[in-house]
């Protein structure tokens, strides 16, 4: 049990290195709590929140995660070197992708409610 707890740690720690470590994450969560606040407003299905719910933790996760990479690749070259750039770029295409797909996502269920049929 207390290494199951422990690891709640470790993850509150990977967040909060996550948050001092981008401004990008620092921007997504606000975009994030700003689609929860239009969701309450406009009153979301069951269905809608959790589209909103996963679309919102696949955007931040993959931000971490390219956050991650981005300081793993540091790590092992300090230096410029291309293969660690384009590495860098792949992690960060995840994410654009993800974010693409998040703004649809945002667009497909808040469009109809803002703007009517």
């Amino acid at each position: 049990m207390k290494r199951f707890l422990r690891s709640f740690r470790y993850a509150g720690r990977g967040l909060s290195a996550g948050w001092r470590g981008q401004t990008n994450i620092r921007v997504m969560t606000v975009l994030a709590l700003l689609a929860i606040g239009l969701g309450w407003w406009t009153g979301l299905s069951t269905v809608e929140w959790a589209v909103l719910a996963l679309t919102i933790g696949l955007v931040l996760s993959l931000e971490l995660l390219n956050t991650a990479g981005e300081k793993l690749v540091d790590i092992l070259s300090p230096g410029y070197d291309d293969r660690y750039g384009q590495v860098k770029d792949i992690l960060a295409a995840a994410v654009l992708i993800a974010s693409i797909a998040a703004a649809t996502v945002g667009v497909l269920i808040f469009a109809p409610r803002l703007f009517g049929n």
